[in-house]
């Protein structure tokens, strides 16, 4: 017997996993106000910050803690502050704590996955500090284009797969996507039930390529609504050197990851292979780049 699909209210809340972030947050919240003319709770889930900004945060009015307790990566996470709204939310934006959000960007959202009834996840245009567009929906990687861009994007950014699976060159206009970035993504509650949520295995990086592929698979879309902006304006807690060459490894873990899940079998252990090795070969380059700059 199926089970029956769970129904949410028309509620909104906003999930950020932080992990000392420092005065980002209050950025954050402060620009949040902005964003929606619409109540929001909005809920820190905290992997374990030190800098005691996650407690500042929370004597707002409308803003909970969620204490994970050690740092369970992104996704983990978020699932756990998703599991712990009440049936009223039927919205939940997911967002890094190192965005300053742009006026009415989530009513923006909001009206866009009114259009797209199918929609399960929708992503704003990002900017950078400077200005600059980054290229937030994407192609969903495969062994041609996005183990090229794995392999090739830190060494030599202006390859051919890199800028195929970037959708560099795409014009900025609401559209699908076969993934939208996780720095930022209002996801309609129904939709990431039925996919369980973010994959647990991904600490960081790749969880928001995955969900994108998993809500695909399960006939929901993912959405990019350019209309709505977002500055990301980039996190303190990854910024240290220590951190940064965790993330590196990280990235190349959860790079290897999602191509061999869907790529299993003796038949694809040579193209696995293949693309250990070649990120394997990043991984050293990057690493010497950075010693060299240091």
């Amino acid at each position: 017997m199926e089970s029956a699909v769970r129904t949410y209210g028309d509620e909104l809340a906003v999930v950020t996993v932080t992990y000392s972030p420092g005065d980002t947050l209050e950025l954050f919240l402060d620009s949040l106000k902005a964003a929606t003319a619409r109540p929001v709770r909005v809920v820190l889930a905290d992997n374990g910050s030190v800098d005691g900004a996650p407690e500042r945060a929370a004597e707002r009015d409308g803003v909970e803690l969620l204490r994970i307790g050690e740092n369970v990566g992104y996704g983990t996470a978020a699932n756990r502050a998703v599991a712990g709204l009440g049936p009223e939310v039927g919205w939940v934006v997911v967002a890094n704590p190192d965005l300053v959000w742009g006026e009415g960007a989530i009513d923006t959202l909001l009206e866009a996955g009114a259009r797209w009834p199918r929609a399960g996840a929708l992503g704003p245009l990002i900017r950078e500090p400077d200005g600059a567009v980054y290229p937030s929906a994407r192609l969903l990687p495969s062994l041609g284009h996005g183990a090229g861009h794995a392999v090739l994007g830190r060494v030599w950014p202006g390859n051919p797969w890199s800028q195929e699976y970037r959708q560099a060159a795409a014009a900025i206009g609401e559209r699908t996507a076969g993934w939208l970035s996780g720095s930022c993504l209002l996801l309609r509650r129904t939709a990431f039930d039925s996919v369980d949520g973010f994959d647990p295995r991904y600490f960081m990086y790749f969880e928001d390529v995955d969900l994108g592929d998993r809500l695909g698979r399960a006939g929901w879309l993912n959405v990019y609504v350019p209309t709505a902006e977002v500055v990301h304006t980039g996190g303190v807690s990854t910024s240290k050197p220590e951190v940064s060459a965790r993330m590196l490894a990280e990235h190349h873990r959860s790079a290897y990851r999602y191509l061999a899940d869907r790529h299993p079998g003796l038949r694809n252990a040579p193209l696995r292979g293949a693309v250990r090795a070649g990120l394997a070969v990043r991984a050293r380059v990057t690493r010497g780049r950075a010693s060299a700059i240091q």
